[in-house]
């Protein structure tokens, strides 16, 4: 049975529907004679505004309404920036492709041009995520750290209006957006470990569809797929989420495999971090066993201490 029609579902953000397009290319450029449409479903996490992400739950705040649609039916494929995707997916979904790579760092933004050696404890650094808090505080413990939400445009327009003085946000969704002008450092990964899978676009289906998986497998990045299965093993491992400041990426060059991890306390005072470099064709090892090191340096006593005190 050969597809005829797909329609994809995603938030309805300016960057998801970037994604979204991204992929409906793809799509559209692999099976010419293939259909597609988009759909826009609004998620719990768009929806709260007004609190952090490490208070309202878990990443599935960004995908559980649009798996219920895959579920239902009305869509048959869901495009999410795979970081946000939770490593154990509800019975009857699967992580079915993933796009090529874009950059994995994060990115410092300020209107005045600030990097990260000029803050001072009188300028407001605003994040969501409770990893680039622990990494900022780790970096500099006199930084001052302010909550934001809202999308892209939404938390440049809060700066601009004196919400705070600079930003920590993924520069690959800056750069897709073209809004890298406002970028005053792209920040090492040395001194800031990126989110599991940061720069990629995951694809979500349901199982049991051999049509759907023949297209899936077509347009799917083989390398990309061996770095986020690396990576997602090692946060599965440490069962991270919204709600831990934990970390990881990935080098893939000539069949070798190189991850750096980390776990941290929530201000940055504890900060464990390991390297870890095998073959490639044993990622998901790779990626249990550098959790694994990290867990047995502490790295469980820090993660069971943040989630018994919220």
């Amino acid at each position: 049975m050969q597809l005829e029609k797909l329609v994809i579902g995603t938030r309805g953000s300016q960057l998801a529907l970037y994604q979204a397009n991204y992929m409906k290319d793809i799509l559209s450029k692999n099976f010419p004679e293939l259909l597609v449409e988009i759909k826009i479903i609004k998620t719990k996490g768009d929806k709260i505004l007004d609190v952090s992400l490490s208070k309202i739950g878990d990443k599935g705040l960004f995908t559980k309404e649009l798996e219920v649609e895959l579920i239902n039916g009305t869509i048959d494929i869901a495009v999410h920036s795979l970081k946000d995707m939770p490593t154990q997916l509800p019975e009857g979904l699967k992580l079915a492709a993933v796009s090529e790579r874009g950059d994995i760092n994060d990115a410092l933004v300020s209107f005045t041009g600030k990097k990260l050696k000029d803050l001072t404890p009188e300028d407001r650094v605003a994040t969501s995520s409770l990893r680039r808090r622990a990494g900022l505080l780790n970096y500099n413990k006199n930084i001052t750290i302010v909550d934001i939400r809202g999308n892209v445009n939404t938390r440049l327009k809060k700066m601009e209006d004196g919400y705070c003085d600079a930003m920590i946000m993924a520069y690959t969704g800056l750069k897709r957006l073209g809004l890298e002008k406002h970028v005053s450092e792209i920040i090492s990964p040395d001194i800031m470990i990126p989110a599991v899978s940061q720069g990629a676009i995951g694809v979500e289906t349901v199982t049991g569809r051999p049509e759907l998986d023949a297209v899936m497998q077509q347009i799917s990045n083989e390398d990309t797929w061996i770095s986020i299965t690396a990576e997602r093993a090692f946060m599965r491992t440490l069962e991270g989420g919204c709600q831990v400041p934990v970390g990881c990426y990935t080098e893939l060059k000539e069949g070798r495999l190189t991850l750096k991890g980390f776990v941290a306390s929530v201000d940055g005072s504890r900060y464990i971090s390991e390297v870890l470099s095998g073959d490639a064709a044993q990622a998901e090892n790779l990626g249990i066993e550098l959790a694994e090191k990290l867990i047995g340096r502490g790295g469980k006593d820090i993660l069971d201490e943040i989630r018994v005190n919220g």
